[in-house]
């Protein structure tokens, strides 16, 4: 059996109306430090955006979003942040922000495949329409 593994993470949100605080979960950061993954997905609905702002400009908001997993592949795509270890790029990204784009608190979990462990909580906090 594999070795089973500690991992943290956190969603990412859309707040387009700061002051309202509605939000939108549009993906998940995952950081698993023993086996060496640091992952972002991100999946845009532009429909559930605009239904909470329809002055929103969704093609900004996902330009910033699409920054998120750059900076978790790390490396000169991702600018100064891409040069530090993983476990920084992850504490940068899930920083407290009041900006439009958002962290949930950062969340424990453990699994066997950190892979699997993204997909459910994508199933789970941010795609609609599927069985929990």
């Amino acid at each position: 059996m594999p070795a089973e593994y500690t991992y943290d993470y956190a969603i990412v949100r859309v707040v387009p109306r700061v002051e309202r605080g509605e939000q939108i979960n549009v993906g998940v950061i995952l950081s698993c430090v023993d086996d060496d993954f640091l992952q972002a997905r991100i999946e845009v609905d532009p429909a559930r955006l605009l239904a909470l702002d329809p002055a929103l400009d969704v093609d900004e908001i996902q330009a910033s979003l699409a920054t998120i997993p750059a900076i978790c592949r790390g490396g000169d795509e991702a600018g100064p942040i891409g040069a530090l270890p993983a476990r920084g790029r992850f504490r940068w990204l899930v920083s407290p922000r009041s900006t439009i784009i958002q962290m949930s608190p950062v969340h424990t979990g453990r699994t066997h495949d950190p892979e699997a462990a993204m997909e459910r909580l994508l199933d789970t906090m941010v795609r609609q329409g599927r069985s929990r």
